[in-house]
């Protein structure tokens, strides 16, 4: 009973170690490599497979997602003799897994190993200044050729990034100096920039200010010009028509030798106004011409009729000044009729000597 007990165990053993190598699972997006006494047989997809016990085997099993692998830092040497830092970061994916297991041995070392010297022959024809600017064309070369070299391997190279470039402490250090003294020129420029245009606006406003107030003066002095001469014009008709209104009013009043006295009388009182006019002195020679301008002015013909005209005091001013061509006219007869009144008064008056005048009373 023993015996029949232990022969049934062994062989539910035997079935399970059968089907659990006859039945082969595998999973989403990997690929199973089968071998047959060591030799490739297939390649298992995602799922359910069965494959004969004993005989195969299922060696490798292959991941078929993109990964993601970072190499740690690597010294390149520059054209310009710099020695930098640069780790890359590789997507890549397997796309055959017979070729990825039996045409390379370790892939993963080998993308490493091609990112290396790819990397050196790319930046060692560049300067760094052209390396730290150019990470674009560093990831298409390096990924060009990855691509190329990998593709016998069953691996695609997806993309290849460049995670850093870390140049010596020295070197860091004197491009940031470079950088400081380039941005304290662009700084200088933009501020002597900025200062030229400053004093040209500033210069056009005062150039523009000045222009404008010479125009204004010019104008003022031009307009003060133009009054002036109007003045000057309304004064003289003014005085004009005076001197024609009194020389005409002298004429048709017919003055005498009283007439002259009186007035003569009534100028003293103004010679005596000021605050500080306390004397004056009357010269003698003034009462001798008076007395020759009586006597010349007593030789007037006249009729003693009185006025020929009389002034209408509540008559209202009338603006009858004549035109400028007229007004001067009148002024020049007005000062020929004065004159010939003098030089007829002169040479009626009797030519007499010349005395030593007295001295003049003081009142």
């Amino acid at each position: 009973m023993s015996t029949a007990l232990g022969v049934l165990v062994a062989l539910a053993v035997l079935a399970i170690v059968v089907v659990s190598m006859t039945v082969k699972i595998v999973p989403q997006a990997r690929a199973g490599i089968v071998e047959r006494f060591g030799k490739y047989r297939t390649t298992l997809p995602a799922g359910l497979n069965v494959v004969m016990p004993f005989v195969d085997k299922v060696r490798y099993m292959i991941d078929l997602r993109e990964q993601v692998v970072s190499f740690p830092p690597q010294p390149v040497i520059t054209e310009d003799n710099l020695v930098v830092s640069i780790d890359t970061v590789i997507y890549f994916q397997v796309t055959d897994p017979v070729a990825a297991t039996y045409e390379i041995a370790n892939y993963i070392q080998a993308i490493e190993q091609l990112t290396m010297t790819t990397l050196r022959n790319i930046t060692g024809g560049m300067t760094l200044e052209h390396a730290l600017t150019s990470r674009d064309q560093i990831n298409a070369g390096l990924r060009g050729e990855l691509d190329s070299a990998t593709g016998k391997w069953g691996i695609r190279v997806n993309r290849v990034e460049l995670k850093g470039i870390d140049p010596p402490p020295t070197i860091i250090d004197a491009m940031e100096k470079q950088m400081r003294a380039e941005r304290d020129k662009r700084a200088m420029i933009l501020t002597a920039e900025g200062d030229r245009q400053s004093a040209i606006l500033t210069a056009e406003g005062q150039k523009q200010s000045a222009i404008l107030t010479a125009e204004g003066n010019r104008q003022a002095a031009i307009l003060t010009a133009q009054a002036d001469r109007q003045a000057q014009i309304l004064r003289a008709q003014g005085e004009a028509q005076a001197i024609q209104t009194v020389f005409q009013a002298i004429h048709d009043g017919n003055p005498d030798q009283k007439l002259l006295s009186y007035q003569y009388l009534q100028m003293l009182p103004k010679i005596a106004e000021g605050d500080n006019a306390t004397t004056w002195i009357i010269p003698a020679e003034l009462t001798k011409a008076l007395g020759t301008l009586g006597g010349t002015v007593g030789k007037i013909p006249v009729d003693g009729g009185g006025s020929k005209t009389r002034v209408d005091f509540d008559a209202p001013i009338v603006d009858d000044a004549p035109e400028e061509g007229a007004t001067a006219e009148a002024v020049q007869q007005a000062l020929d009729a004065a004159k010939a009144a003098e030089s007829t008064g002169a040479a009626a008056a009797p030519a007499e000597a010349p005395e030593t005048p007295p001295e003049a009373p003081t009142t």
